[in-house]
């Protein structure tokens, strides 16, 4: 997947590698762990891997745990198998993100780091090893980081599995040689991570904006994009679409501008909704499109998420319930199943999907949907479980029409499906 232009005005500082190598480490290192986590609250950095929370909350949690030792992880496991974000990132910044983690690991009190990504991004991995090696070699890392007197060994991992290897909690536990089952939270991994110890975990996107803050400053950083979700963001785009890529994009853009830069529909092409997220994501219909900024509120507030940063572009050739059913589908059977709602509530929920598919569904079927979703999300222990409704839900909430025969919906006001 490829790397497309952005338009000018827009800031490329995950894709492009740090000026001035390990400045950014030199800087964390002359604050101390205290310092730098209170500059990443400053610039409002939130996580990047879909959850959103303060990444120097995150890391003042870590350090402040009694636990010891404690760890240091860079979550680069791509969850959607469809989105290349991560591999392109790695690719293009690897040092950035290995400088992230260093200071990541150093503010926390770590000595040991590591970043666990696909085993198949054989290039990605050949980067990140280029560049750890380097720094070792020249006492950037290894015993004495920097001359600092403190002691940082980065390690990469490569995973395989399923893409729930991409939940925290699942990552960790894939990282220790066991098998990958989400825990509930709390206790959160700053508290109960890898090996039971206290650790940092943060996406690799997340981790590439860290060496950029300390560098360029935590005011310069919240005047991009969205105020209350600060910085950039990688976007896969794909689909009907003119040029299918990533783009490096400020939060808070709207949909509508974000498929512009990437050309448009593609050729004799209308696009009719988009699907944002990934696999457990949730359809936006194009007339909210360029009202819908792409923000982790702005997108709730029509159904969606972030998720996995993927943008589908469908035309009118796409049946919404069909598309809807394949992915819930999906969803089960990449679940974990741990718990009932998840073993066994996922797999109705793809059920129902069928029947809808099938033209066998009624209004009741849309009243178990919301039910039944309602109970999964209640009962979830991972936000894969919570958002497998999504594509059912954000379906028929825009597109009643196509779930039901015109007969049952006007004889019904098949009403029920629809998502608040």
């Amino acid at each position: 997947m490829k790397q497309l232009s952005a338009p000018k005005g827009w800031s490329q500082l995950l894709l492009t590698p740090p000026a001035t190598p390990w400045a950014a480490l030199r800087a964390a290192i002359a604050a101390g762990g205290a310092a730098t986590a209170q500059t990443l609250i400053d610039a409002g950095l939130r996580g990047r891997g879909g959850g959103g929370f303060l990444t120097g909350e995150k890391w003042r949690a870590t350090a402040q745990s009694d636990a010891s030792p404690k760890y240091a992880v860079a979550n680069a496991y791509e969850s959607d198998p469809a989105v290349f974000t991560n591999r392109l990132l790695l690719e293009k910044n690897a040092l950035g993100v290995v400088e992230g983690l260093a200071i990541a690991a150093l503010s926390v009190g770590a000595r040991e780091a590591m970043i666990g990504v696909r085993a198949e991004y054989s290039d990605a991995i050949r980067s990140l090893e280029a560049i750890i090696s380097t720094a070792e070699r020249e006492g950037v890392l290894g015993a004495n980081v920097l001359g600092s007197g403190r002691e940082l060994t980065v390690r990469v991992v490569p995973l395989q599995g399923s893409s729930m290897i991409g939940e925290e909690t699942v990552l960790l536990k894939a990282l220790a040689g066991k098998r990958g089952q989400p825990e509930q939270t709390p206790p959160y991994p700053s508290e109960v991570g890898y090996l039971g110890k206290p650790t940092a975990v943060n996406n690799v996107a997340t981790l590439a904006a860290v060496s950029w803050i300390l560098t360029n400053g935590a005011a310069a950083f919240k005047q991009i994009g969205d105020p209350a979700q600060p910085g950039t963001v990688l976007v896969q785009v794909s689909g009907s679409i003119t040029n299918s890529g990533v783009l490096e994009v400020p939060t808070g853009t709207p949909l509508a501008e974000i498929l512009a830069v990437a050309g448009g529909p593609a050729r004799g092409a209308t696009i009719k909704a988009l699907l944002v997220g990934g696999p457990s994501g949730g359809f936006v219909p194009a007339q909210l499109l360029a009202s819908t900024p792409y923000s982790g509120a702005g997108l709730a507030a029509v159904g969606a998420h972030i998720g996995s940063g993927a943008l589908l572009a469908l035309d009118g050739s796409v049946a919404i319930p069909e598309l809807a059913a394949m992915l819930t589908r999906w969803c089960a059977d990449e679940a974990c199943g741990k718990t009932i709602p998840c073993r066994i509530g996922t797999r109705r929920l793809a059920e129902i999907g069928q029947r809808f598919v099938d033209g066998l569904a009624g209004p009741e079927d849309g009243q178990r949907l919301q039910a039944l979703a309602a109970d999964v999300a209640d009962s979830a222990l991972c936000a894969h479980e919570r958002l497998t409704p999504s594509p059912l839900l954000t379906g028929m909430r825009y597109f009643e029409h196509e779930f039901y025969p015109a007969s049952v919906a006007q004889a019904s006001g098949a009403v029920a499906g629809r998502s608040k």
